[in-house]
């Protein structure tokens, strides 16, 4: 940690060029409004646009600004990672690029840090400009997960909040392959508090976050942090021996004491479908865990970072 550099704000970009002049402008603005020390950190996360080569022009005019360059996609929780690693401020801020988190209420984030706090998170209490089917699903997903796992992860939050450098630092030490960033930091714990805002459209361009990637982030949050769909696996297989198990002896006792037959083949195949259909559910849960074991077990590097763009400063290469 550079020792003169009192907060670091980490902006994950993966093809933002329709936002990120405006992006920059806003972030600088707020930031060069509380009259400390601070740097830009811009985590290109394989971007196929100019989003890159436009925080190159920032980099090169701006001493506070930093680019990482990925070698390629990553993925955002990743890109966020690479960030906190590089950050060299006292306080770190994560913010997406698309302008939905206002980078004004950075200034709030600060004056709770300021009174001691450790962790400051955004607390969203409307989402503008999202579809009612995302958030529906958004807001599901987060007390589905708060009923599965003893961590406590505040209910409608991202990764929009101000760490202090301590909680970065033990953030910095966890290992693990598929991240969670924003169930990781209420694991570590530490004094925390929210701040509430209301989410704003998206200023240009698409989500970067589209059904397949969400169900991704939501499967890596729920086997990250609970390991109760082993557990409701393991009661499902129980009922499902048990319900068997009682249908034998009602089948051997209409075969020896009544006069009653089983016709025709349409219940044991919905049976047989039943069964069959819950244990490769079962079975679906418990491959999810073990490619995850397989994840970890492989030992590569988070991340690779091809360049890292800064006035005054030399390319280099790093991994995570």
């Amino acid at each position: 940690m550079n020792p003169s550099i009192q907060y670091s704000i980490v902006v994950p970009v993966y093809n933002e060029e329709a936002v990120i002049y405006e992006t920059y402008r806003r972030l600088t603005e707020v930031m060069r409004s509380t009259g400390e020390s601070y740097e830009l950190l811009f985590v290109n996360d394989g971007s196929r646009d100019q989003t890159a080569d436009i925080i190159k022009g920032f980099s090169e005019k701006d001493p506070s600004v930093i680019l990482l360059d990925f070698s390629r996609n990553f993925g955002h929780q990743i890109a966020i990672t690479a960030g906190m690693d590089y950050s060299r401020g006292k306080a770190v801020v994560v913010i997406d690029a698309d302008m939905q988190d206002p980078p004004e209420l950075i200034l709030k984030m600060i004056e709770k840090w300021k009174q001691g706090y450790d962790v400051v998170y955004a607390k969203r209490t409307k989402r503008k400009g999202e579809t009612v089917f995302k958030k529906y699903t958004a807001k599901l997903f987060y007390r589905f997960l708060r009923s599965m796992t003893d961590v406590d992860i505040p209910l409608d939050t991202g990764d929009f909040r101000l760490l202090d450098r301590r909680v970065c630092d033990q953030m910095n030490n966890l290992q693990e392959k598929n991240r969670f960033v924003r169930g990781l930091v209420s694991w570590v714990g530490f004094k925390q508090i929210a701040v509430e805002y209301e989410r704003d459209e998206r200023l240009a361009g698409e989500s970067k976050y589209p059904l397949k990637k969400m169900l991704k982030l939501s499967m890596d949050g729920i086997t990250s942090f609970s390991y109760k769909p082993l557990k409701l696996a393991g009661f499902a297989g129980a009922a499902l021996s048990v319900i068997g198990f009682i249908y034998l002896f009602v089948v051997l006792y209409m075969k020896l004491f009544t006069d009653a037959t089983i016709t025709g083949w349409s219940s044991l195949i919905v049976i047989q479908l039943l069964f069959n259909g819950i244990i490769l559910f079962i079975l679906g849960i418990v491959g999810e865990y073990i490619g995850r074991i397989y994840d970890e077990s492989k030992q590569r590097p988070l991340y690779i970072v091809q360049d890292v763009y800064q006035k005054q400063s030399d390319k280099k290469m790093m991994y995570r």
